[in-house]
C-alpha cells in the first residue's frame, strides 16, 4: 500500500502550481527534510508505473510538479503559446556572470562586461530568472541578485552544480563579487551606481561624453 505521504505530497505540488521547497514540505508533513526526497522518488516512480505525462522536476532544493519533455510541442499547440523571445546576447551575458558568481551586484556585472548593465538585469528580473538577494558585504553594500527555480527550468538544469565548467582566460581575475574587489582594489562610488567604463574608440563614443549602455 503507498504511503498517504506521497499523495499528499502530490497534492501540494499540483496546488502549488510552483516550486515548493524541501523544508515547505517537510515542515508541512511534519517530517525531517532528509525524509522528503524518498517519498518524491515514490512519487516519480508511480508516474513512470502508469507512463503518466506527469513527472516529479527537482529545482535545486525544490521541487515541482511538470510534463515530460517529449510533450513539449504539442502543450504548446494546445494552448497556442508562443516561444519566449531568445534572451538577447547582452542578456546572456549577465545572466552568465550572475549564475557564476552568485550573488553578484549591478555594479560587478558591469566591472566584467564594461558596459552599463542596469536595464538588461531589471530586464531578467522581470522574467523571474533574476531575483534579489540581500546586500552583499562589499563596501557600499549593494543589492546582490541570484538565480532563480524558473532559470533552472528554463535551461534543464536540476542545481547550480550542472551549470558546465566556465571557460576562463589566463588574465580573468573575477572569481566573485568580493574576489573581485579584493583583486582590483576598486571601491564603487554607490552601492547601486555603474562602475566607470573603460574608454571606447573614438567613433564608439556615446555624445556628450556619457557612458555606453545596452539597448533597452
Amino acid at each position: 500500500m503507498a504511503d498517504p505521504m506521497v499523495t499528499q505530497i502530490e497534492a501540494i505540488l499540483f496546488a502549488a502550481g510552483e516550486p515548493v521547497e524541501t523544508t515547505r514540505l517537510a515542515q508541512t508533513l511534519g517530517i525531517l527534510d532528509r525524509d522528503v526526497e524518498p517519498l518524491i522518488d515514490q512519487l516519480q516512480q508511480r508516474y513512470l508505473d502508469m507512463d503518466s505525462a506527469i513527472r516529479v522536476m527537482r529545482l535545486g532544493r525544490s521541487w515541482q510538479l511538470g510534463t515530460r519533455q517529449e510533450f513539449a510541442d504539442i502543450i504548446r499547440t494546445a494552448m497556442e503559446k508562443k516561444r519566449m523571445t531568445p534572451l538577447s546576447n547582452a542578456a546572456m551575458e549577465a545572466l552568465t556572470i550572475i549564475a557564476y558568481n552568485q550573488p553578484a551586484s549591478k555594479g560587478f556585472v558591469e566591472r566584467v562586461r564594461g558596459i552599463d548593465s542596469s536595464s538588461v538585469i531589471n530586464s531578467l528580473v522581470d522574467k523571474g530568472l533574476l531575483e534579489e538577494a540581500g546586500r552583499i558585504d562589499v563596501p557600499g553594500h549593494p543589492i546582490g541578485y541570484q538565480t532563480t527555480p524558473l532559470f533552472l527550468r528554463a535551461f534543464g538544469l536540476e542545481s547550480l552544480e550542472d551549470l558546465p565548467e566556465p571557460r576562463r582566460k589566463k588574465e580573468e581575475t573575477f572569481t566573485g563579487e568580493l574576489e573581485g574587489y579584493a583583486a582590483s582594489g576598486d571601491v564603487p562610488q554607490d552601492a547601486d551606481a555603474p562602475a566607470d567604463p573603460p574608454d571606447t574608440p573614438a567613433e564608439d563614443a556615446p555624445p556628450d561624453g556619457a557612458a555606453p549602455s545596452d539597448p533597452a
